[in-house]
């Protein structure tokens, strides 16, 4: 049943048996490979877009690093547009990415896309980008930087009427999500709704014909949201490519996204990249923050905010706590 709200629809959602899941606050995602100079031998971990913490403060979190034994690096080369490394997490690790496989594209050691062995939520802002096709209205949802399949996988799986089509700059990326994030595997499962692309993600609107139901937006470069998201025409553009209701939910990083380029500071980045949304949509946007201080990490969503009862019905039980979390972007 279609759920009537203000100007929007929410679509059903189909129960998966991931929505059984004991589901806390989600985990950062950035993993810094240097190790701290009183210790050679773990990892810190802190954020690519830095997520909460762990709801217990006496749980271990990532800024206690991995020991090193825990890690097992499985690729690492170099392509034309990125430093890509593959590692694996020991299940065994007392750590929130135990059991995870790892994908790293720049020198800071951003994690770009995680997966895990034996449950599909994943703790970080993916799960957040998995609450939006049921606020949509019918159609495709793009993902733009679409890494190895992260956000993908989990609107292919929880949304069984939802296609994506994806784009991702870097053609080594899609090599390595086939060969180690099991996305060879997902465009098998499901060739007639997952389609990618090589090629840059703002060029869309010339493989878009009938419209975009929703844009998912992941793009960063060497460490930082890439800077044709503080322009105000890119957003724009991006919205030519919707149908009427579409929306647009977007990774903005913060201050815990560490750039290659110290210039690029994460918050000031964020900041910029919200301001230039500003311009566009105006009061239609909101920001869920995520991180132990507000600006640590952002999501941005376009578009009046649906009724919170409603939105939260046709979530999975373990999603519906990212609803009570947005807030309207004030400058």
């Amino acid at each position: 049943m279609l759920l009537a709200l203000t100007s929007t629809k929410i679509r059903p959602f189909i129960p998966y048996p991931v929505e059984n899941f004991l589901h806390t606050c989600p985990t950062n995602l950035k993993f810094s490979l240097n190790a701290p100079p009183n210790s050679l031998r773990s990892f810190p971990v802190a954020a690519k877009s830095k997520q909460t913490h762990l709801s217990n403060p006496h749980n271990k979190t990532q800024d206690n690093g991995i020991p090193i034994e825990d890690l097992k690096f499985i690729a690492k080369f170099k392509s034309r547009y990125n430093y890509i490394r593959v590692l694996e997490v020991s299940r065994k690790a007392d750590h929130p990415l135990a059991g995870s496989r790892l994908l790293l594209l720049d020198a800071p050691g951003n994690i770009h896309s995680i997966s895990f062995r034996f449950k599909l939520l994943t703790d970080t802002y993916f799960d957040v980008f998995a609450t939006l096709p049921p606020i949509l209205p019918p159609g495709p949802v793009a993902v733009l930087g679409f890494g190895a399949g992260s956000a993908a996988r989990l609107i292919l799986e929880l949304y069984p009427d939802v296609a994506v089509h994806g784009w991702e700059l870097d053609p080594s990326v899609i090599a390595v999500g086939r060969e180690y994030f099991g996305l060879e595997k997902l465009e098998k499962q499901h060739s007639d709704r997952l389609f990618i692309y090589i090629g840059n993600a703002l060029t869309l609107k010339s493989n878009v014909k009938d419209g975009l139901s929703g844009i998912l937006v992941d793009l960063f470069s060497k460490g930082s949201v890439i800077p044709e998201l503080q322009d105000p025409n890119t957003w724009e553009e991006l919205i030519r490519c919707l149908r009427k209701g579409g929306r647009i939910m977007v990774n903005v990083g913060g201050r815990c996204v560490e750039a290659e380029d110290k210039r690029r500071d994460g918050d000031m980045v964020m900041e910029d990249t919200l301001k230039a949304m500003h311009q566009v949509f105006g009061d239609d946007l909101f920001v869920l923050s995520l991180g132990n201080q507000k600006d640590d990490s952002s999501v941005a969503l376009t578009g009046k905010l649906p009724d919170s009862d409603a939105w939260k019905k046709v979530l999975p039980k373990s999603l519906r706590f990212y609803v009570d979390m947005w807030a309207p972007f004030s400058c």
